[in-house]
């Protein structure tokens, strides 16, 4: 079966270039040009990722995607943002989105990005720690569901949070610089990436409190460590 495209702007020539591209390369494609109209489509259909603009008509991308994780905390969310609003990316990953991609952009890169969360959704390795394949301490880490459980509760990851604990959960108690975490997860290490990196971060260590001996230790001007 095709993989379902939730795709959100609002400037028509954009959409339709964007659109009839990422249906050359066999996706389905379901557009909206506003965030209304988005948020009926996604309340209707099942979508395997979700591409949004930020400046929209009716309900801008952050509502739009602030609604959309609210209902679904698992399927990836990538922002396209303007180059003069960097805070936008910040913003938009505190809100849940996974990933973001600055305009202008190119199909390819697009097409990349998408491919990467729909490959990772769908077959994964299992996690390799130090204890068991499953576990981070006392959580038990399920990479292909998404989740992180302790004691009857569970947390809902996305994508990148995942991503992230499990680089850092594969390789307990070494310091895994900055630049090799970034690249590893993102492809790049530039500023504002780092910041990104940052914000999963905090996320983590905020699901991981309830074991107190989980420790992420920030490396100051050298990288992370995940220890416990």
């Amino acid at each position: 079966m095709k993989k379902r495209i939730l795709y959100v702007e609002d400037d028509p020539n954009l959409a339709f270039a964007t659109k009839d591209n990422l249906e050359e390369y066999d996706y389905e494609v379901v557009h909206a040009s506003d965030g209304v109209k988005a948020l009926e489509y996604f309340g209707k259909d099942h979508f395997d990722i979700c591409v949004l603009d930020i400046m929209l008509p009716k309900m801008d991308g952050f509502t739009l995607a602030e609604k959309i994780r609210n209902s679904d905390s698992q399927v990836p969310i990538l922002f396209l943002t303007a180059r003069a609003l960097q805070e936008d990316k910040i913003k938009g990953l505190k809100l849940g989105a996974d990933d973001y991609i600055t305009k202008p952009f190119s199909i390819e890169e697009l097409k990349l990005r998408i491919d990467v969360f729909l490959r990772r959704s769908k077959s994964e390795q299992p996690l390799v720690t130090k204890a068991d394949s499953s576990k981070v301490g006392t959580y038990i880490f399920d990479f292909q569901k998404l989740t992180l459980a302790i004691n009857g509760s569970s947390q809902n990851l996305t994508f990148r949070e995942a991503e992230v604990l499990k680089y850092l959960a594969e390789r307990p108690d070494q310091v895994i610089r900055r630049d090799e975490l970034l690249k590893a997860i993102w492809g790049d290490d530039d500023y504002f990436m780092g910041r990104s990196l940052d914000v999963f971060i905090s996320r983590l260590r905020k699901y991981l409190s309830a074991d107190p001996d989980i420790k992420i230790d920030n490396i100051h001007g050298v990288g992370f460590r995940m220890r416990w």
